[in-house]
């Protein structure tokens, strides 16, 4: 399971990507004229800010636990990677649909297309490496099942969030250097528009595929699937207990909240269920080192 270290790498690189790609874009919308290139301007920036808010708050989230907040502070990354979804949606997305609309109405030529073409083979590169430190980590995390499984299973609402922004940036970009060349190539600057408005609804459904699924963890989930499955077989094994009866967890950040109903083998030494409830605790905090709060309730053997 990928840490805060992944996470963090994969921001950080995406970060580096976003600005100087962003100033690429900058740079040749202004030669060109091009609505997509604009747009994609605005997209870059939006991204650095959006990355930015999602290592504040990693760092927030972090903290430790205090009277105020017993249970840390871990589901602060969960606002913050909302925050970056509705920014996703409403600074890149719908500023590109509004921005393609004016272009459709108020065509104009591009100037100086050539700007446009290398930016976009540039940003393309360094985008694509930034895609891959992100991939990398995705493939830690999502132990063998598919992107979309992983991409709904997950329980890192700041890895989910970066994967989505470097597709919709990768596949943004390919949108942008469609249309600049559909411009040049046919005399239509309609081209450019119809791509602005393309990139504009790509963000629009990246936001929405996110943001959902960080509501999930937001309103409050349990601990990833597979890790919960694996939890519960460890317990099974362990000769303290004779059956598992129910687990509740709930992830916060990168931490869980556990909360144990079994069935003890230990029926008359209180002294000694104890000790075997500590051990159990002590014994799945170390193999689930996520685990950090643990409530045991053990029932008798027979009871009800």
């Amino acid at each position: 399971m990928a840490g805060n270290g992944d996470s963090n790498r994969a921001i950080v690189f995406a970060l580096g990507a976003n600005f100087a790609i962003a100033c690429a874009k900058g740079v040749a919308a202004f030669f060109t004229g091009s609505s997509a290139m604009l747009a994609e301007t605005v997209h870059s920036l939006a991204d650095c800010g959006n990355q930015l808010l999602l290592l504040l708050g990693m760092r927030q989230a972090r903290r430790e636990a205090s009277p105020e907040h017993p249970l840390g502070q871990g589901k602060a990354i969960y606002f913050w990677s909302f925050l970056v979804a509705l920014m996703l949606f409403t600074v890149g997305g719908l500023y590109s649909l509004y921005e393609g609309w004016h272009k459709l109405a108020h065509p104009e030529p591009l100037r100086q297309w050539w700007w446009a073409v290398g930016v976009l083979v540039f940003a393309i590169v360094a985008e694509g490496v930034s895609m891959r430190a992100c991939l990398q980590e995705v493939a830690r995390a999502r132990s063998g099942r598919s992107l979309w499984q992983w991409f709904h299973a997950s329980r890192q609402a700041e890895l989910v969030v970066i994967f989505g922004e470097d597709l919709a940036a990768l596949l943004g970009l390919v949108f942008a250097l469609a249309a600049v060349l559909l411009s040049v190539f046919t005399g239509n600057p309609a081209w450019d528009a119809i791509g602005t408005l393309a990139i504009g609804a790509l963000l629009v459904v990246v936001a929405v595929f996110v943001a959902v699924e960080v509501k999930a963890l937001l309103v409050g989930q349990g601990m990833d699937p597979e890790r919960e499955r694996a939890l519960r077989d460890f317990l099974r094994q362990r000769p303290e207990i004779a059956e598992v009866i129910n687990i509740i967890s709930l992830q916060l950040g990168d931490r869980v909240m556990l909360s144990v109903q079994a069935r003890m083998r230990e029926e008359r030494d209180a002294a000694l269920l104890l000790r075997q409830i500590t051990a159990v605790e002590r014994a799945v905090k170390a193999e689930f080192p996520e685990v950090r709060w643990s409530f045991f309730e053990p029932e008798a053997p027979g009871a009800e």
